[in-house]
């Protein structure tokens, strides 16, 4: 993590489910700095999920503090984030939350998938219990909404402690709150679901400079006033960003606390009945979508230091033969979006490696069920599959679904969805000089 000490740096920061983690890079992509921070679990009530929205900006301004330590903080240039799709709350104009955070994986507006399906044309990508239009249509009718100023995703609303400017959003992550990248704006069916126009964000690509740092954010990390705030994007795009891939064919699966996979296609696929949406990806389009299964169904069970002693005595030769579909609860997304599709992890055997295998071969069958599923839809068949998150370290698993889906599992060099957003802060504010 060497660098010169005059070089330009930039920083990117994932907001993720259990912690945040900042990196800093120069203008050579070289890493100089990663920071991490844990976050308290989120709340669970039944369907409803949620976070105070503070611990955020507690976390973010915790590994700051250390980061700015470890570099010379008044080289950054630029930064950007990522946040967790679907991840909303409301706000009052100056930015101050008037509800809790209702998280990803919050299912609690599944009453209003009758309505959305009414309006919503089929290609959206709002058709989920757990989307942000879902969301936004249950908070809509609590009473705090009246003293509404502003809908923001988890990103919108930490580029706004940022910058001030609680009114901005990036396409990605507004795409599940019904905004169209097609025709590039809020469409006019919302009207029809009696959406709050006037609280919904300006959308901006990834990568757009949305202003400065705020001067007194500046002065508390030692940072210039004149750092760029760039628009981000979705964590699991910037877990793609990061990967490297590029072309029509390469995928990407993310095994973070869920699982996310996504294929580089030459045109966009939507499809409501299979949890399947597409975003722009500079001149192609990312299909795919994201499944309630995944790393924090493991963690549920044992931690890393468990995992990695029972890797070794994994027997991949020879099938559990345990048919699991591994969620926490009932409910699915992709490659079934159904609110009531059911977890299945019974029977658990006594000897936790045979549990342990059959929960990653339960993940092996959703991935090789959702790439087929895209291909079917009209999406290219992955010719090269990179892996990012926490599964990427997991050489078993890795052949596991070598075997089972027929192509090539690569670990790329980066896979942080925090190197992400660092390269699009670099794209971003050198883009301005363009």
């Amino acid at each position: 993590m060497s660098a010169n000490t005059s070089s330009p740096l930039f920083v990117g920061i994932d907001v993720g489910t259990s912690g945040i983690r900042a990196i800093a890079i120069d203008d050579l992509q070289h890493v100089c700095a990663v920071v991490n921070t844990e976050l308290e679990f989120p709340l669970q009530e039944g369907s409803a999920i949620e976070q105070d929205p503070q611990l955020w900006w507690s976390a973010i301004c915790d590994v700051l503090t250390t980061l700015v330590s470890k570099v010379n903080p008044q080289n950054i240039k630029a930064l950007c984030l990522d946040g967790t799709s679907g991840t909303v709350l409301l706000s009052n104009e100056k930015g101050e939350p008037l509800s809790p955070a209702l998280m990803y994986n919050d299912a609690r507006a599944k009453n209003y998938l009758e309505l959305m399906a009414k309006h919503a044309p089929i290609e959206s990508a709002v058709h989920s219990a757990t989307s942000g239009l879902a969301k936004l249509l249950w908070l809509q009718e609590q009473s705090y909404a009246k003293q509404t100023h502003h809908f923001c995703h988890q990103a919108d609303w930490l580029v706004g402690k940022f910058t001030g400017q609680f009114g901005v959003s990036d396409i990605n992550n507004s795409l599940k709150s019904g905004y169209d990248p097609v025709t590039q704006q809020w469409p006019a069916w919302l009207d029809n679901l009696n959406v709050s126009r006037d609280w919904l964000p300006r959308v901006t690509a990834p990568g757009t400079i949305v202003g400065c740092i705020k001067k007194n954010i500046a002065s508390q990390f030692g940072l210039s006033s004149q750092v760029s705030v760039i628009s981000g994007t979705t964590d699991s795009t910037a877990a793609i960003m990061a990967t490297g891939a590029s072309q029509p064919g390469e995928a990407v699966t993310s095994l973070g606390s869920t699982l996310v996979l996504k294929i580089i296609s030459e045109h966009p696929i939507f499809n409501k009945d299979y949890g399947v949406y597409s975003q722009p990806f500079g001149d192609h389009w990312l299909v795919g979508g994201s499944s309630n299964s995944g790393g924090a169904v493991l963690r549920h069970y044992f931690d890393d230091q468990k995992m990695q002693a029972m890797e070794s005595e994994l027997n991949i030769a020879q099938s559990t033969g345990l048919d699991y579909y591994p969620l926490l609860q009932n409910g699915e997304r992709f490659p079934h979006n159904d609110p009531d599709w059911p977890a299945r992890l019974e029977p658990r055997p006594d000897d936790d490696v045979v549990f342990f295998q059959g929960i990653l071969e339960g993940f092996t069958r959703i991935e090789h069920e959702a790439y087929r599923l895209l291909e079917k839809l009209g999406a290219p068949y992955p010719k090269k599959i990179y892996t990012a998150g926490g599964g990427s370290v997991n050489q078993a698993w890795m052949q596991m679904r070598e075997q089972q889906l027929g192509v090539s599992i690569v670990v790329p060099e980066n896979t942080e969805a925090a190197y992400g957003m660092a390269l699009l802060a670099q794209q971003g504010f050198e883009a301005k000089d363009d």
